[in-house]
């Protein structure tokens, strides 16, 4: 409706009537005899005498007809103008027509835009919400993830934590996209009617590159038997854009009573619920059969005491999330290690479960690396949570690798940093 009246606004000046009363040739269209030297009445009576007046200045012929516009223009007590006119101001107004083109044009091209949304950018998810699918026939649970800004440290990398969470919500997801989600923490219909939920006891992780920030992740999950009560799960991390393998991981299951805390072995009706999905095939890493020894004040090189659970570390079984173990034992690392290394695998054995009025230490030591010097090598370390009244909570085995130790020439650039800093 802007656009038309804008419109007529412009081409009613291009087609006003000679004052001379010459004739205007048939492809010229005629001028209609509504119009006078002073604006545009409309053809029909009935329509009301509404007037418009026209400011623009018309071309002073159309196909080879002369008009007598700018004269015509002029009212009666018009003075006549003492300034040549030009090119420029004899042409006619075309803000009014260009406006509503542009309004028109802008509002389109908002809709379009919100009608038909499309990825922009190639790397750019089919998936860009997370939510996770069942692939391969039912058995293998996909989810991407985006790190986001507040998941990555001084680094610029996603922090072991934040791996290790997405490995975790993968494995419910795997639960509750197969349709096998109870009341309880992951728990199917059949473990909560007996009160039973799933704990984890042992865990081994090795990060072959840590994703940085704004980088999408794909994580895939599934599930197999581990002996007779228990229940293994494998993890593969991938690059979304490289397609590099990130992360492997691989985990034993065994179920416990909610109410008396003990271990259980696994129902047969649980075991119908979850037996359709297990794949047979060997773990994604083979399992580290060092035996993790046994640490106290005496062998550890390093202690921290007076650790205690906020609110915010307990699952929905409260008890502290088995991630919250991983940072405990990250930070009682040595410094220099911390600031030289970054986490390449790690081997979890879970001993006790830890409550929100648990008071732990930390123990570590070394036995890699120089006693924990600034170097170019790799470092291992092991680790024990302890209550303070002494029963242990997690053993733990940690490597280490230079930084950048995946990029080539950054192990010199390291050492040579390293000496500089000693110096």
């Amino acid at each position: 409706m802007v656009a038309t009246a804008a419109t007529s606004a412009f081409f009613a000046v291009a087609s006003l009537q000679p004052e001379s009363g010459a004739k205007t040739s048939g492809k010229g269209g005629g001028v209609p005899s509504t119009v006078d030297a002073r604006g545009i009445k409309s053809k029909s009576a009935s329509s009301g005498s509404l007037q418009v007046r026209t400011n623009a200045q018309a071309p002073s012929k159309v196909n080879g007809t002369k008009f007598g516009v700018v004269e015509g223009l002029k009212g009666e007590n018009d003075t006549p103008s003492h300034h040549e006119r030009t090119i420029i101001n004899q042409l006619p107004d075309w803000s009014m027509l260009l406006a509503a083109i542009t309004t028109i044009f802008l509002a389109a091209e908002k809709q379009w835009m919100m009608l038909d949304w499309k990825p922009r950018r190639p790397d750019m998810l089919t998936d860009p919400f997370g939510l996770g699918k069942i692939v391969q026939d039912g058995l293998v649970f996909s989810q991407n993830f985006s790190i986001r800004s507040y998941e990555v440290g001084a680094d610029r990398t996603a922090s072991i934590e934040t791996l290790m969470n997405h490995l975790q919500e993968t494995a419910l997801n795997h639960v509750k996209g197969a349709g096998l989600l109870g009341d309880g923490f992951g728990a199917t219909p059949e473990m909560c009617k007996k009160n039973l939920i799933w704990v984890v006891t042992k865990m081994h992780v090795v990060v072959d590159r840590y994703p940085t920030w704004g980088d999408v992740v794909q994580v895939n999950s599934w599930v197999a038997a581990s002996g007779k009560n228990g229940m293994r799960r494998d993890w593969i991390v991938h690059d979304c854009k490289t397609g590099d393998i990130l992360t492997r991981a691989s985990s034993v299951w065994v179920m416990m009573n909610k109410e008396t805390r003990r271990l259980s072995k696994i129902p047969d009706e649980v075991r119908v619920e979850i037996g359709p999905y297990f794949v047979d095939s060997p773990p994604v890493l083979d399992e580290d059969s060092r035996k993790l020894p046994k640490l106290n004040e005496s062998t550890a090189d390093y202690i921290r005491t007076g650790l205690t659970p906020k609110r915010s570390d307990l699952d929905v079984n409260l008890h502290v999330n088995n991630v919250k173990y991983v940072g405990w034992i990250v930070e009682s690392a040595p410094p220099p290690i911390l600031e030289s290394h970054e986490l390449s695998s790690l081997t979890l054995e879970y001993r006790r479960e830890c409550g929100r009025d648990s008071v732990l230490q930390s123990l570590t030591k070394v036995s890699g690396g120089g006693g924990g010097s600034v170097d170019s090598g790799y470092v291992e370390c092991e680790h024990m949570l302890l209550l303070e009244d002494g029963p242990e909570i997690l053993k733990a085995r940690t490597e280490w690798r230079p930084k950048y130790a995946n990029i080539p020439g950054s192990l010199g650039q390291l050492s040579e940093l390293s000496v500089a800093e000693s110096a």
